[in-house]
Parts: C-alpha cells; structure tokens; sequence
C-alpha cells in the first residue's frame, strides 16, 4: 500500500532558502551597522564628545550587533556535527576581513570634528601672526607663522584627530633656537577647510603648499627648510619630502604606515599570519581609497628611498604600543646612510618631548642644526 501523499510538504525556504538568505543578510547589515557604529558613535564620542552623530552611530552599533548576532545563530542552528565547528573560525575571518577593515576605513574618513586649542604661541612668550594658504587642489589651510631669526624654517604637522594646538611644545622649543615656524592645521582639522582624513593620504598636498608660503618668506633662505611632524604628521612629511626637493630634512616621530599594502615589508615581518594581515589591509587600503575618493600615497620606505641623501630623523617611542619601533628599524634599515634613529625607551607616542626634554631638544636641534646649515 503506497503511503498517502496528501498535503503539502514543508517548504524548503523553512530549512535553506528564503530564512537562509535573509539570515546572511542580516549578517551583512549587522557589519556594516557595527563598523558604522563603531566609526560614528564610539570614535566621536572618544574624540568629539557627545553629539548627535555620536548618539546616532551607538544606536547602529547596538542595532548591528543585534543583527549579527541573530544572523550568525540562524545560520549556524541547522549545522549538525563536525560542520558546525566551522562556523567558530568562519565567524573570525568575518571580523577580520570585513569588520576591522571597514571600521578603520571609515574611521580614517569620517573624522570626528577637531577644535583649536585657546592657548597659542604669545602665551609662551613668542611672537606668531594667524597666516593662510591654500593648496594646489585649491583648499584653504589656516596656521600660525612664529619668524625666523636664523634664515631657516620647518613645516610643523600635528597627527590625526588633532590640530596645530597639539604641536605647540615642538613649535617653542624650534623658535627658541631661531627657526621659523610654520604650525599648520591639517586639512579639515582645526581652523583648515576641506575634508579631513586620518591617514593623511592628502597631506604631502598641504605640505607642499607649507613648503612654498615659506619660501616666500623674507626672513627664510629656501633652501633651508625641513619639516617635523608628529604621528601622521610624520608620515606625510615623509611622503612629500620623496617628491619636493625644497625639502632638505624631515624629523618624523612617532611613524608606523600609512594603511599601505606597499609597506607590507612593515607588517608583522616572519610572522605566521603576516599574509593574512597583508591580505586584511590591501581590503582595508581599497575601502579606504573608495570612501575618500584619493589613491593611496607611496610606502614610507619609498618615500625614504626616495628622499636620500637628505637627512631624516626618526624618533619611536620604546613605550609605544603598536608598530612605530619595528617600522622605525626598517626604515632605517632601507637607507642607513640618510636615517638617523633615535628610541626613545619610556616615551609613549609622540611622546618624546615630554618624556626627555633635554635630549629631545638636543637631538632635533643638532640634526636640524647640521641638515640646514647655510
């Protein structure tokens, strides 16, 4: 006797079709919730304080979170057996190649606003005047000039999610000695126009548009100025001085990468999971490009190729986390002829100055000192 066939099976969309794909898609809207939320909410409310944007990314973060969440147990729940431990390192890999890179990219391009300081360079007992310039591609960036008294000038770049208030203690200790001292404000930091972005992928732009106010200065000889920046600062004071001979030193604190594949030589050298890591920022790298509609700039090891024979200072903090002491040693590594490196053991980041006054002083006055000399 033939078994009945009356009814209707369940459908297959209850098992694998339409619950899976809007799982998955769940899943997809979750990182994306969760990278916007971490980006917008977390990192403004670190930076900028509470705002709106702030208020607006937490929510994301919470609703993408929940989103995933749900996604990844619908999807695991019909896995049986051995299958099912698979979702654990699927579920890593998620993190590792979506979440983190698509974070750092909207991170780096979506910059919580960044206020001047009030206090400014008359209140350490020095002359300045507020100055403006603008760039090749037209944007307008505000600074502060203190004047030279020795003929020569340095471009001072501050780091990410700062301003040139955060460089004021390098800009008094250059004056002093009788540099000129051009304090900018980063694109779309401070008082500068134009969209910020924290990697500083535009930043060899802004200085060389530095570079010439200077030399249109009376009281400093083109061919003595350098540039000393801090961080991200540092990084695009690399960048251009590997394209604008005007440059004749670079002081570069703090550097690490500029999110570049082409610095993978920089990233986790001989270790295990380089590849993977390599892999992670040339994702990272593309997003980023995208969102802020600019080509990465060259590595800082080309950059620093590209520079010698003009002399470069590069100051890493021992106590940094990250990877600013191994990128400090390979850069040195690439031209030891050009590159003098100073560790500093106890510094956190950029935070040579405060940790050793003196020395800092001495070290990057000597250096500019011989590198600028008439």
């Amino acid at each position: 006797m033939r078994p009945a066939t009356g009814g209707s099976p369940p459908p297959r969309a209850a098992v694998g079709g339409a619950p899976r794909w809007l799982a998955g898609s769940a899943v997809a809207a979750g990182v994306v919730g969760v990278s916007v939320g971490l980006a917008s909410g977390v990192r403004h409310l670190q930076v900028a304080g509470p705002s709106v944007t702030a208020a607006t990314g937490l929510v994301l973060l919470l609703v993408g979170l929940a989103l995933s969440t749900g996604g990844t147990v619908a999807l695991v729940r019909p896995v049986t057996g051995r299958r099912r431990w698979i979702a654990v390192p699927a579920g890593l890999l998620v993190v590792w190649f979506a979440v983190w890179p698509l974070t750092v990219a909207l991170m780096a391009t979506h910059v919580p606003p960044t206020r001047l300081g009030t206090v400014t360079p008359a209140d350490r007992g020095l002359p300045f005047r507020n100055v403006s310039m603008r760039t090749a591609d037209g944007v307008r960036l505000s600074a502060w000039y203190l004047p030279a008294r020795n003929g020569a000038a340095v471009v001072l770049r501050h780091g990410a999610t700062s301003t040139r208030s955060a460089t004021l203690a390098q800009a008094v200790v250059l004056a002093h000695h009788g540099y000129g001292v051009l304090a900018t404000d980063a694109r779309g930091h401070g008082r500068s126009r134009g969209t910020a972005m924290d990697l500083g992928w535009r930043g060899d732009t802004d200085t060389a548009a530095a570079v010439t106010w200077l030399a249109s200065r009376p009281d400093v000889d083109p061919q003595r100025i350098g540039v000393v920046g801090l961080s991200m600062g540092g990084e695009e004071a690399l960048g251009a001085a590997a394209t604008d001979p005007r440059i004749r030193a670079v002081v570069a604190e703090g550097v690490s990468g500029r999110g570049i594949v082409a610095d993978d030589d920089l990233v986790l050298p001989d270790h295990p999971g380089r590849w993977m890591n390599i892999m992670q920022t040339w994702i990272q790298q593309r997003l980023t490009a995208l969102l802020a509609d600019v080509e990465p700039p060259r590595s800082l090891r080309s950059a620093v190729l590209a520079t010698a024979p003009r002399r470069v200072l590069l100051i890493t903090g021992g106590a940094a986390a990250g990877g600013e002491v191994p990128a400090g040693l390979r850069l040195y590594a690439a031209s030891p002829a050009s590159v003098t490196l100073w560790q500093v053991p106890d510094a956190p980041h950029t935070g040579g100055l405060t940790t050793q006054p003196r020395r800092w002083e001495a070290r990057v006055i000597s250096f500019l000192d011989r590198a600028l000399r008439p």
